[in-house]
C-alpha cells in the first residue's frame, strides 16, 4: 500500500472509532514501522486534519461540541501524587483534556491527555511507569496546569476543593 492510501486508511479508521488508536497498532496493520505512521500523522496534520495525540493513541477531533465548560486549573505535586490527582478529577465527573507547563526555553508545552474514566487513569499510570519517562510537571517543580471539561461551574468548584484538600491544587 502506498503512503497516500495508507493515510486515507488512517483517517477512515480514526473517523469510525471514538477510542484512541496507537501508532503501533497502525504499524502492524499496514506492515510498516511506527515511525512511518508518526510521519503519516504529521502529514495529515499538515494537511489540516485535527488529529490529537494522547498517551493511548490518536484521536480525530470532531466539530461536534461536547457538553460542558472548559476551564484551566493550576496544580503542584510530586510525581507520586499524579494518580491521585487524576483519579480525584475523573471520580468527580471531570475530563482532563491536557497538561500544560511553562518551559524556560520552549515556552508553553502541552501534552494531550483526554482522560475521563478510571480505566484511562490506570492506563496512563501504567504507561508512565513502564516508560521511564518524566512527567512534564517534573520540569517545573511539579507546577502545571490542566484543562478540564466539567458539566458546570459547581462541578469545577467541587473538583478544586477536593484537590485543595489533598494539597494538590496550586494556590501560590
Amino acid at each position: 500500500m502506498d503512503g497516500t492510501k495508507r493515510r486515507e486508511s488512517i483517517l477512515l479508521t480514526l473517523r469510525t472509532t471514538n477510542k484512541p488508536v496507537s501508532a503501533s497498532w497502525f504499524a502492524k496493520e499496514f506492515t510498516v514501522s511506527r515511525q512511518i505512521i508518526v510521519g503519516d500523522v504529521a502529514l495529515l496534520r499538515a494537511a489540516g486534519h485535527e488529529i490529537i495525540a494522547t498517551a493511548r493513541g490518536y484521536l480525530l477531533e470532531t466539530n461536534q461540541e461536547k457538553q460542558g465548560i472548559l476551564r484551566k486549573i493550576a496544580c503542584q505535586h510530586a510525581p507520586e501524587k499524579t494518580e491521585e490527582e487524576l483519579a480525584i478529577i475523573v471520580s468527580m465527573g471531570g475530563e482532563i483534556i491536557d497538561v500544560i507547563v511553562e518551559h524556560p526555553i520552549y515556552g508553553e508545552l502541552t501534552g494531550g491527555l483526554h482522560i475521563c474514566r478510571e480505566k484511562d487513569v490506570r492506563t496512563f499510570i501504567k504507561m508512565y511507569e513502564k516508560s521511564n519517562a518524566s512527567l512534564l510537571s517534573e520540569l517545573t517543580s511539579g507546577i502545571h496546569l490542566h484543562t478540564l471539561r466539567c458539566e458546570n461551574e459547581e462541578q469545577l468548584v467541587q473538583i478544586k476543593a477536593a484537590l485543595a484538600e489533598e494539597g494538590i491544587l496550586y494556590e501560590g
